[in-house]
C-alpha cells in the first residue's frame, strides 16, 4: 500500500511538472494557454510551441528519466549495492560509443534511426561484454570489476573517435551531442524512443519477484526458485535496451540513476522490486525538474542538462561514499 501511495503522489508530481515544462519558455504559457495549444489544430503560434518545440521535450524527458531511474533501480538490487547506477556498468559509456560511431561516419545524418540503433548496438554490446566476463550467474563483484573494464574500453574508443574526427566542427558536433540536451526533438524522436526503450522496461519489470528474492542472499533466491543468470540477463539486457535508447536520443546524462532510487528505497521499505515503479516515476520527475532549470537559469547559451545532472550529482555521490566508509568495521 505505501509503495502504491508513493506511486501516486510521484504520477502527480510528474503531472505537474510536465505542465509546468509545456509552459515555461521564451514565451510563457499559464496552464489555460498550455491545454489550448494542445488541442488547438489551427497552426496558431501558441499551438506550434507547445506541439512541436514544447511536448517533445518534455515527453521525451519522461521517457528518459524513466529508463535512468527504473534502471538504475533494477542495477542496485541485482548487484545488492546502493552505489550502482547504468554508468558503473559500463551501458552508458558504451552506447555513448554505439551513438558516436554513428556520428563519425556521418550515418547520423543519412537516417534517423541510426543514431539510436548504434546507441542500443554498444548497450548491447557491453551487454554481452559483461556476461562474458563476469560469467552466467556473476557475482556482484565480478559484474562491478566487468563494468569498470567496459566502462574504461568504451571511454577510450569514445577517445579515440574525437581524436580522429574528420574535422574539427565533426568533433565539436560529437561533444555537444555527449554532454546531454532534450532540446530540438520532434515526436518522431519520442515515438523511437518509447518503441525502443519499452522492451527494456518490460524485462526489467520481469526481474521484480526475483529481485525481492536476492535481496535475501544469492542462496535464499536459489532455494526460492530463482534461476540467477536468467535475472542477471534480464537486467542486464533491460538496461542496455533502455539506457542505450535514452542515450541515443539524448546523450550523456549521468546520475539519475544513483540519485533517485537511493532517495526513495527507504519510502518502499528496502525491497528491490516494489522500488521498480517509484523509480521510473521519480527518474521522470527529476529529469523534468533539471530541464526546467536549465531553461530559467540564465545564461548566454542554454545549459546543457547532463552538466547539471553531473553537477548535481557528482557531490551527491561523494556523500553516498563517505556515508559508507564511516559505516565500515
Amino acid at each position: 500500500m505505501r509503495a502504491l501511495v508513493l506511486a501516486l503522489v510521484l504520477a502527480g508530481l510528474v503531472g505537474l511538472l510536465a505542465l509546468a515544462s509545456l509552459g515555461v519558455g521564451p514565451v510563457p504559457l499559464g496552464p489555460g494557454g498550455v491545454i489550448a495549444g494542445l488541442f488547438d489544430a489551427s497552426g496558431s503560434p501558441a499551438a506550434m510551441i507547445v506541439q512541436e518545440i514544447r511536448l517533445p521535450r518534455t515527453l521525451l524527458a519522461i521517457l528518459v528519466g524513466a529508463s535512468l531511474g527504473l534502471s538504475g533501480a533494477a542495477l542496485q538490487g541485482l548487484l545488492l549495492n546502493p552505489l550502482a547506477e547504468p554508468g558503473v556498468v559500463g551501458v552508458s559509456a558504451s552506447a555513448a560509443f554505439g551513438a558516436v560511431i554513428a556520428f563519425y561516419f556521418g550515418l547520423a545524418s543519412l537516417h534517423p534511426l541510426a543514431l539510436p540503433v548504434g546507441g542500443m548496438a554498444g548497450a548491447l554490446a557491453a551487454g554481452a561484454a559483461l556476461r562474458a566476463l563476469a560469467g552466467a550467474e556473476g557475482s556482484a563483484l565480478a559484474l562491478i570489476l566487468a563494468g569498470v573494464a567496459v566502462n574504461a574500453l568504451a571511454a577510450a574508443l569514445t577517445a579515440l573517435a574525437l581524436n580522429l574526427a574528420p574535422s574539427p566542427y565533426a568533433a565539436l558536433e560529437i561533444v555537444f551531442w555527449m554532454m546531454g540536451s532534450l532540446a530540438d526533438r520532434s515526436l518522431v524522436h519520442v515515438g523511437l524512443a518509447a518503441a525502443l526503450m519499452a522492451p527494456g522496461w518490460v524485462l526489467i519489470a520481469s526481474a521484480a519477484r526475483g529481485l525481492d528474492a536476492l535481496a535475501l542472499g544469492p542462496e535464499a533466491a536459489r532455494s526460492l526458485g530463482v534461476g540467477l543468470a536468467l535475472l542477471n540477463w534480464r537486467v542486464v539486457a533491460g538496461t542496455a535496451l533502455a539506457v542505450g535508447a535514452a542515450v541515443s536520443f539524448t546523450g550523456g546524462i549521468a546520475f539519475v540513476g544513483l540519485v533517485v532510487p537511493h532517495l526513495l528505497r527507504p519510502l518502499v521499505g528496502h525491497r528491490p522490486g516494489r522500488l521498480l515503479m517509484p523509480s521510473a516515476l521519480g527518474g521522470a520527475a527529476l529529469l523534468l525538474a533539471a530541464d526546467l532549470a536549465v531553461r530559467l537559469i540564465p545564461t548566454a547559451a542554454e545549459l546543457k542538462i547532463g552538466v547539471l545532472t553531473a553537477l548535481i550529482g557528482a557531490p551527491f555521490f561523494l556523500r553516498l561514499i563517505l556515508g559508507a566508509r564511516r559505516t565500515l568495521p
